[in-house]
């Protein structure tokens, strides 16, 4: 019985941290930083107080981290399936791209709520995109080793692309066509990429 009653507890926590999350994310999307405070958040939440908030959340800077970390979670499982499907470094490049620019087509309320962070000058940790960087430059070592890739700075290379994708992101946002979007930066990481003919 004791069990159940925490596992239950367990849930229920993890249920509210999420509508939090959610709802932190929809107000910052639609309102922007300046107007993300506890009390526009519990009502898009749906909480009756802000203390609901904070027993969750020991800051506003730990819950913006989480929606960061919930953004990239959920764009990793978003894009897994096309990555796993991607056979060989060159074609992984290919759908590491086509799949981000999709995702953040198909979930815009995630990109404006990331660049609200952002423009806020958030303290927030770095080990996400630090790990990104780290596994774009493992893909791009992997090519290299196969003699898919040219010989680049890895890290270099792989700072380079998030950079182009966090740059079209607000074209996306804006309404630019991501079908294109995603042919010009597959095409312009591909020709960056590419071994030399010999």
């Amino acid at each position: 019985m004791r069990i159940k009653q925490t596992r239950d507890r367990a849930g229920s926590t993890a249920a509210r941290r999420d509508q939090i999350v959610e709802a932190t994310i929809a107000v910052l999307a639609e309102r922007g930083y300046a107007a993300a405070s506890y009390d526009a958040i519990c009502e898009v939440a749906g909480l009756s107080s802000k203390r609901l908030i904070s027993y969750h959340f020991t800051s506003k800077d730990e819950l913006l981290a989480e929606v960061l970390h919930r953004v990239t979670t959920d764009a990793g499982a978003f894009m897994r399936p096309a990555l796993d499907a991607a056979d060989g470094p060159a074609a992984k490049l290919a759908a590491y791209i086509r799949s981000n620019v999709e995702f953040i087509a198909t979930r815009p309320d995630h990109v404006r709520a990331v660049q609200q962070i952002v423009f806020g000058q958030v303290p927030v940790p770095s080990e996400e995109s630090d790990s990104a960087i780290a596994r774009l430059a493992s893909l791009f070592d992997d090519g290299q080793r196969s003699g898919d890739f040219r010989t680049f700075d890895s890290a270099l290379m792989a700072t380079t692309l998030r950079a182009a994708i966090d740059a079209v992101a607000g074209r996306l946002v804006a309404g630019a066509d991501p079908q294109v979007c995603a042919d010009e930066l597959t095409e312009t990481f591909h020709r960056a990429t590419r071994a030399e003919k010999r």
